[in-house]
């Protein structure tokens, strides 16, 4: 049987264009030969619509998006994902389902069973579980239809209660078909591929997998549908980070081709320039603005701001004070010819000085400290939030992961922005994805690069002044963060005990700091924001 799988990029709420988008690309299958085509979770609406899903006008548009797709659904089948109201009194009022369309008419309502509440999901604050499985039948097939996570309840994944798959293959499915709403990070496509390859070695049948793919704030969807063959050899794999249509024969013999494995740092890049775009592109906004100091991190906001909207739409700040070195400035000027994009040039010591003179009766008999630094940020971050008002850019925030965990950044302005580009990226990350934007040709300066890294708020200021070396920072942060491991167990694994204690008060202390920091394009395993949620006034440390 011949089935198209359609990964596309849906803007949520936008029922107008996403259902033209969904019913053109049921009639391009159907032209193609196609029997059935494949959508992603929740496509119908949006993936995640959050507490839209509280609205009834949202569900009401959703319920009737699925009646005027059904409608196009004439000499094809479609499996589509969607929100269905529950009309049961008991549990939930919704479910999240899997739809079966054909001639006009729902067919099939498969549950969503395993409904996911870690890191970024919170499925169970919207949805009542599904107690039940069974396959469906479509187009001759004994389909086991699954929605995400109904799949990964095997020995990777064992917080459920129940296992939907050992269920469905108790009925000898043909086809095993999973869509699917899956975060990227850039640890998870092996897992991911994994627990596909082992669904089809125990159900001895092909898979079809259909995944979702674009950025919705802070989290993306990194797409890369499969189908594979009854012995979990990829058949066809689709685009990341990008939409893709393919119509695949599922009983066809696999090609003889090795898997393409992107390099940690390549999907990192993809997902940040996928990030941007859809933010600007779903706000409906062009123009970006930053500050350009000259440092590695804004760098890399700018040059990747750059590929991803187009160096005509970027306006970077240079705003040097009495600390700035010729050299950064230097280093800044030389990335705005590198990229081509606008520059301004406005500086602040007279704006500085005029704080310290204000203050100066209020700060009397106290020596100048971090506040004196933080009025140049807070300066800073004024001056370019006045360029986004009054111009209508959105003002993109250059802060690295390895800072905003320790809290190495001021509120109110560093912090400032309306969107986090390298927030989920580490400092030691930061070089390697510097070095791979420069991969053709020299776009950000080699200087910014290799020098040692300050925040130029007082003479001859370095980051090393108030921190361990990024290596080692990173490293326990990675532990403290992605693992979740205690202080006990990484000063076990060989840290020294001081330094991770300093490190892990450091990290709980700056929740506060982080609560009003802007969203930030996820890419690991675990990022600051809804994924990570922790009290802001507890004693832990």
């Amino acid at each position: 049987m011949k089935i198209a799988l359609a990964q596309l990029n849906y803007h949520i709420g936008n029922f107008t264009a996403n259902n033209e988008k969904i019913i053109n690309h049921i009639t391009r299958a159907k032209a193609d030969g196609a029997k059935l085509i494949v959508f992603a979770e929740l496509a119908i609406g949006g993936y995640p619509a959050k507490d839209l899903l509280r609205n009834a006008q949202f569900i009401q548009q959703c319920t009737d998006s699925l009646h005027q797709i059904a409608q196009a659904c004439q000499g094809i089948s479609c499996i589509i994902g969607s929100p269905v109201v529950n009309t049961d009194p008991e549990g939930k009022p919704l479910y999240n389902a899997a739809v079966v369309l054909a001639n006009g008419q729902i067919q099939h309502t498969v549950k969503k069973s395993l409904l996911p509440d870690y890191d970024v999901f919170d499925e169970y604050r919207y949805f009542e579980p599904n107690r039940s499985a069974s396959c469906v039948e479509i187009n001759g097939e004994k389909v086991a239809l699954t929605v995400c996570e109904d799949l990964w309840d095997d020995e990777v994944s064992n917080s459920y209660v129940g296992d939907i798959m050992a269920e469905l293959r108790k009925e000898n499915p043909s086809l095993i078909i999973n869509i699917a709403a899956s975060p990227f990070s850039y640890t998870h496509f092996d897992n991911r591929l994994n627990v596909l390859k082992r669904n089809v070695i125990k159900a001895g049948c092909p898979l079809v997998y259909v995944n979702q793919v674009g950025a919705h704030t802070d989290t993306i969807f990194d797409g890369r549908s499969l189908a594979l063959d009854r012995n979990g050899n990829i058949l066809s794999e689709l685009k990341g980070f990008a939409e893709d249509y393919k119509v695949v024969d599922i009983y066809a013999q696999s090609p003889a081709s090795a898997e393409h494995k992107p390099s940690e740092i390549a999907l990192i890049h993809q997902a940040l320039l996928l990030g941007m775009r859809d933010y600007f592109q779903k706000s409906g906004f062009k123009k970006a603005v930053l500050g350009l100091s000259g440092g590695l991190d804004s760098a890399i906001v700018a040059a990747l701001a750059c590929e991803a909207l187009g160096a005509e739409n970027v306006l970077a700040v240079l705003m040097p004070s009495q600390y700035s070195s010729t050299h950064s400035v230097k280093d800044a000027l030389d990335l705005v010819e590198n990229t081509g994009c606008a520059h301004q040039i406005i500086p602040i010591e007279d704006i500085a000085n005029s704080f310290d003179h204000t203050l100066a009766e209020s700060f009397v008999g106290r020596v100048p400290d971090v506040t004196e630094e933080n009025i140049q940020a807070r300066v800073r971050g004024t001056i370019l939030m006045a360029l986004s008002n009054k111009f209508g850019h959105i003002l993109l925030n250059t802060s690295n992961k390895s800072e905003a965990a320790v809290g190495y950044g001021t509120l109110y302005g560093d912090m400032a922005g309306s969107l986090s580009v390298i927030g989920d990226v580490y400092k030691t990350q930061a070089y390697t994805l510097a070095r791979y934007i420069n991969r053709e040709r020299e776009v950000i300066p080699l200087n910014t690069i290799v020098k040692p890294p300050s925040a130029e708020l007082r003479p001859d200021q370095k980051d090393s002044d108030s921190l361990p070396p990024y290596d080692i920072l990173d490293s326990i942060l990675y532990q403290l963060i992605e693992l979740e491991k205690s202080t006990a167990e990484i000063i076990q694994s060989g840290f020294e005990e001081t330094l991770v204690n300093r490190i892990a008060r450091l990290l709980y202390n700056a929740e506060f700091k982080r609560f009003q920091a802007p969203p930030i394009l996820r890419v690991s395993p675990k990022a600051f924001g809804s994924g990570r949620v922790m009290p802001l006034v507890a004693k832990y440390f």
